[in-house]
């Protein structure tokens, strides 16, 4: 797990950010380990989410084929497995029913208990629910919203997953917020708070003068320059 000061500093910048700083961190272009197409955030303003994925599959559109008991038990061993990860540690749970998904996996009572657990948030390609009633501190980064939980079941715990194109492991360092989710690799953990801080400073060598009174074309041309000297 990355250092708290990592941690804090991940928890202040946006998936963007830390999508660029890894390629800042590798030194190229290219880095491809993020979500594809819209997500939905449940509280779009809310920090970015970080932490070590805790994987689950579920379905939703019909009923489960297996006997009540091992449908049961399933779930039981899903909640264990959520409970007792690592902190920090996200939700990240793929619907089989995808992109026809209908059942709200991520509602009310279900999210305040993986925020119980000390989760950090959830990311699904599935349906959440429950808007208005949604613990703050947990949001929740799904495909679709819908009103019914329909037939909702654990298929499998603990499985990679596929999330709006991203393999997710369980274990991965995942960024997450209302843009989508990237897996950090683990050989750029070492570098990526200082890629991050030379990211930012470098954008700033744009951003400044842009901000300015009188910025033209001129003024820009000079900036660019520069910021093209200093970035990846």
């Amino acid at each position: 797990m990355p250092d708290e000061a990592l941690l804090a500093l991940l928890g202040t910048v946006d998936t963007p950010t830390v999508c660029n700083a890894i390629e800042v961190a590798e030194g190229r272009r290219g880095f491809a380990g993020f979500t594809r197409g819209t997500v939905l955030s449940s509280a779009p303003e809310a920090p970015a989410m970080v932490g070590r994925a805790r994987t689950a599959r579920i379905a939703g559109r019909r009923p489960p084929s297996e006997p009540a008991e091992v449908v049961r038990a399933r779930r039981m061993d899903y909640y264990r497995h959520m409970a007792e990860a690592p902190r920090p540690a996200i939700a990240v749970v793929e619907d089989m029913d995808h992109p026809d998904c209908v059942g709200a996996f991520w509602g009310e009572i279900n999210a305040t208990v993986h925020k119980g657990f000390g989760l950090a948030g959830a990311l699904t390609n599935g349906v959440m629910r429950d808007l208005g009633d949604l613990p703050a501190g947990f949001p929740v980064i799904a495909g679709s919203i819908g009103p019914s939980h329909a037939f909702v079941h654990v298929l499998e715990v603990g499985t990679p997953v596929q999330i709006h194109g991203l393999t997710i492991c369980d274990g991965d360092l995942v960024h997450a917020d209302r843009h989508g989710a990237v897996v950090i690799p683990p050989d750029v953990v070492p570098r990526l708070g200082a890629a991050i801080k030379k990211l930012l400073a470098t954008e700033q060598l744009i951003l400044g003068p842009a901000r300015q009174p009188g910025f033209d074309f001129e003024a820009f041309r000079v900036a660019w320059e520069a910021f093209e000297k200093a970035r990846t």
